[in-house]
């Protein structure tokens, strides 16, 4: 019992009855409005109702400047401050509330001077400056055909708090800087009425009920940051416990935290991303004192550094999902991921994906751990991940690559562990002139030599699995973004090798630049290719590494990458997540809608999976007829033989097409090969 009077206090979706007859505004962003441009401190008034805003602006909402969304446009401030004063009739029939912001870029907004919503600044209770900042950037959505953000009003505050007669709705609103380009204000309150009568005005078009979220056949994520804002950083630390009742279980709001019950620290991630309504996350598993909780996530290997990915402008919510899965089944670590739906502070947030942050770990990026005093010999020599990425995000420091991009431009390269702030000099240089090694042996006209050339250098087989994710998904930010990389030890074969995968949001099809809605091109040269590095380019003028890309191809092809194999995990994601989209999709109503970038826009759920497997069709059959190379071999040059007990030889090899193999003989059999195909076979008395 005790477990549940807390979750009514932290979380007012459980307070809202569902007897909802039907839904009314009372407030509308084209009411006129008093304001006041956020030059100097307001009176500490004028939140309340009997505030004299007489010498206030008065004029229709919304009220701003810039992206032509201003009913009334007001000078370039830091703060805007409103008031509007509403009739109520009847505070009986009200059983729920809800605030509906397009704002840019954060605002506080309080009912007859007590809080009901904020976003993106300060925490709640505190009363921010009027020359103080946004947290974060919000970008407003109506002014591009999108919807504002909704907020459910906790129903025991509202009822607390509202009378019958005049109100007072005050909101205060807040750009990132003085010298920003925009500002925004629109603001709605609605009433959930519990009869059928008539006193209001009827809700816009745009609007849909909020979600009343009691139970799903997904585990539930329910954070509670206790007052505080999450912001991109610094991280906050909060509460945050699991539901999960097993596979075909479903799960309640009001069962136990039974996955897990504790302290983590959070914030804001991703880059372009954090521009949506809807927020991915970064989070660590703690102690109560503050050091790393190493755990279990809903069945993942114990680690304490996690990722709560929030698809949004990907609407079949799976792409990343699928890109990982098909990740996986090429023989490859891909982050492991376990849908669930979000909860935070009371207010349901959509369908998401818990999954593993690269790292290195026995269970992620398997590679040696480079210590502070691993500066020579072997240990020097791994491990170490790198990247090309943005610098937002999880951007980091780097070093200039001597080669440019394709389009001539400077290609950086990122540290990403160990970070280069806790890396000493002989670590940075030798990570460095390693990669170094391989451009330029990669660059030269021995390039195709296996002594001097490129595969001295690198796991070819990753190279070649990257290059068919990123093609057969045509990722626009393959290659150039979000590119991950490890070299482990040279005892440990130590060859600079490919992947995680990482960041398909934006892949199959779901893009409007970059040639991404096209099932045809290659995405190594063309759209947005002119960015990336030149070594993908160069490999494939090896006629032996086009040889084994295309045995790649057709291995996969005939398995994991079989369009029916594709559609049936497409399908049966599809149908686990088939009730929690719908709540999604009511919460985040953005089906029909443009949202950045996408290049098709479907009137349902299902019309975004028919675009996805259709434009998957069209992509696989036209890689099948424009993949270069001849596969005529079966064993690969660099096949691992080893020799064992005297009756015989184990002989373990895997070939070109990346299948494990065994062979037991009396004698042990080489295959020798020059140009892809086997030349000659030699036999060892």
């Amino acid at each position: 019992m005790k477990r549940i009077i807390l979750l009514l206090i932290f979380f007012p979706f459980l307070t809202v009855s569902q007897n909802i007859d039907h839904w009314e505004t009372v407030v509308f962003d084209a009411d006129i409005w008093r304001y006041l441009e956020g030059t100097y401190e307001p009176d500490t008034n004028w939140r309340k109702i009997g505030f004299n805003d007489v010498s206030w602006l008065q004029g229709q909402g919304g009220i701003g400047y810039g992206d032509n969304d201003d009913s009334t446009i007001i000078n370039p401030v830091t703060s805007l401050y409103l008031r509007n004063e509403f009739n109520i009739i009847d505070t009986a029939q009200i059983t729920a509330a809800v605030l509906h912001v397009d704002y840019d870029d954060a605002f506080v907004a309080y009912l007859n001077n007590v809080e009901i919503a904020r976003a993106n600044i300060g925490n709640v209770g505190d009363h921010p400056a009027f020359n103080q900042t946004s947290s974060s950037l919000h970008e407003a959505q109506m002014f591009q055909g999108g919807n504002p953000d909704q907020f459910l009003i906790d129903i025991q505050i509202f009822k607390d708090n509202i009378l019958p007669g005049n109100n007072i709705l005050a909101v205060q609103v807040h750009n990132d800087n003085i010298t920003s380009s925009d500002l925004t204000s629109r603001i709605f309150l609605s009433l959930g009425i519990n009869n059928s009568s008539l006193n209001y005005w009827p809700t816009p078009g745009w609007f849909q009920p909020p979600v009343i979220f009691t139970t799903s056949n997904l585990p539930i994520v329910v954070i509670n940051t206790n007052g505080q804002n999450i912001v991109d950083d610094p991280r906050i630390i909060c509460d945050m416990g699991i539901i999960d009742n097993g596979s075909g279980v479903i799960n309640s709001i009001n069962d136990p935290f039974n996955d897990y019950d504790g302290k983590i620290s959070i914030e804001y991630r991703g880059s372009s991303s954090q521009s949506f309504p809807k927020k991915s996350y970064a989070l660590e598993t703690q102690e109560i004192n503050g050091n790393n909780n190493n755990v279990s996530l809903l069945g993942m290997p114990v680690e304490n550094d996690w990722v709560l990915y929030a698809p949004y402008s990907d609407k079949s919510l799976m792409r990343n999902v699928l890109t990982f899965d098909l990740g996986e089944k090429m023989g490859n670590y891909s982050p492991r991921t376990v849908y669930c739906e979000l909860v935070v502070n009371g207010h349901y947030k959509g369908v998401y994906v818990l999954m593993e942050k690269i790292k290195r770990d026995n269970d992620r990026v398997d590679i040696a751990k480079l210590d502070s005093d691993d500066i020579a010999g072997d240990s020097l020599t791994g491990g170490y991940i790198i990247k090309i990425d943005k610098y937002t995000g999880t951007g980091g420091s780097d070093w200039l690559s001597d080669f440019p991009n394709i389009s001539g431009g400077p290609l950086y390269i990122q540290y990403h562990y160990p970070e280069a702030s806790v890396m000493l000099p002989e670590q940075l240089d030798y990570i460095e002139h390693y990669v170094d090694s391989f451009e330029y042996a990669l660059n030269g006209s021995n390039f195709s030599d296996t002594s001097i050339g490129y595969s001295k250098y690198i796991d070819v087989n990753s190279f070649i699995d990257l290059y068919i994710i990123n093609e057969l998904s045509k990722n626009i930010d393959g290659y150039r973004l979000s590119t991950y990389m490890y070299k482990d030890r040279d005892d440990n074969g130590g060859k600079l090798t490919m992947g995680p995968f990482w960041d398909y949001n934006l892949a199959f099809g779901n893009a409007d630049y970059c040639d991404a809605g096209l099932t045809s091109g290659w995405e190594v040269n063309s759209g947005c290719g002119d960015y990336n590095p030149f070594w993908f380019e160069r490999l494939l003028e090896d006629t032996i590494y086009q040889n084994r890309l295309k045995c790649r191809w057709e291995y996969l092809r005939d398995r994991s990458f079989h369009e029916d194999s594709i559609f049936d995990f497409i399908d049966s994601i599809a149908l686990y997540l088939n009730d929690a989209q719908q709540r999604n999709f009511q919460k985040w109503d953005i089906l029909g809608a443009y949202v950045w970038p996408n290049f098709y826009i479907g009137n349902t759920y299902q019309d975004e999976l028919i675009f996805m497997k259709t434009w998957l069709f069209g992509r696989l059959a036209w890689i099948d007829n424009n993949i270069v190379g001849h596969c005529d071999s079966v064993i690969s040059s660099d096949a691992l033989i080893n020799f064992s007990n005297n009756s015989g030889y184990l002989i373990k090899v895997t070939d070109i097409l990346g299948r494990a193999a065994e062979v037991t003989s009396n004698i042990p059999l080489l295959y020798l090969y020059s140009d892809g195909t086997v030349k000659k076979k030699i036999i060892i008395e």
